[in-house]
């Protein structure tokens, strides 16, 4: 039976505040006819309207997608005078376009703004939070093993664990769509985040082998 070598167990974390890089907007539009697929950005009144608003603004084209097309009509059978929902998903790689944005689909009256979708860089905060929690836990052992009169001999297990801390998101849909009654305002959209962050937090458990006590 492998005997387990004199150990001593450090533990400890660090918190990381990463902020959004770009983000995906998700809009509805309700439209006064049906149009499915790719042409539903062209041939789609009210999405075609709110398409080319976003691209004189400067937002590329293939940043705009539809998502899906939603048929309504009381009858049951698809006509000519059906109506449709469409949703879009904006991505915007700028966030200080964000207000602007806002205030481009508020001037849309059947347009809605249903949520923004935070993105972060890949990885980097983890990676950062992870080599901070390390090097804390590495000072720490170094301070025990001093006071308890032994070496440091390496690492015999380790473990680490990653914590996700979105924050909540303030969106207030009513705003918006007041906003929309309105002529196009010359201050930035109310009732919603503009700048968003996350928290990164990394616990680590390190077990040391040290010399003998």
């Amino acid at each position: 039976m492998e005997t387990k070598p004199d150990t001593i167990k450090l533990s400890a974390f660090h918190r990381e505040e990463i902020f959004a890089s770009h983000a995906d907007l998700f809009v509805t539009v309700r439209g006064s006819s049906v149009v499915s697929g790719n042409e539903a950005m062209k041939k789609a009144k009210e999405v075609s309207q709110l398409v080319d608003e976003l691209t004189r603004f400067g937002i590329p084209a293939e940043d705009i997608h539809l998502q899906s097309v939603r048929v309504e009509t009381a009858s049951g059978a698809i006509l000519k005078s059906s109506s449709a929902t469409y949703r879009l998903r904006i991505r915007c790689g700028k966030l200080d376009q964000i207000p602007d944005l806002l205030d481009i689909i508020a001037s849309q009256k059947n347009a809605t703004l249903e949520k923004i979708d935070w993105k972060y860089p890949d990885e980097a905060g983890n990676e950062q939070a992870l080599e901070s929690a390390m090097v804390k836990a590495k000072a720490k052992a170094d301070k025990v093993a001093a006071a308890l009169g032994v070496k440091l001999l390496g690492v015999y297990d380790f473990s680490e664990n990653v914590m996700d801390q979105d924050a909540p998101v303030m969106f207030q849909p009513q705003m918006m769509m007041a906003k929309a009654r309105g002529p196009v305002p010359s201050e930035p959209s109310l009732g919603m985040d503009i700048q968003h962050s996350k928290t990164i937090q990394v616990n680590v458990e390190i077990w040391y082998r040290v010399s003998s006590f």
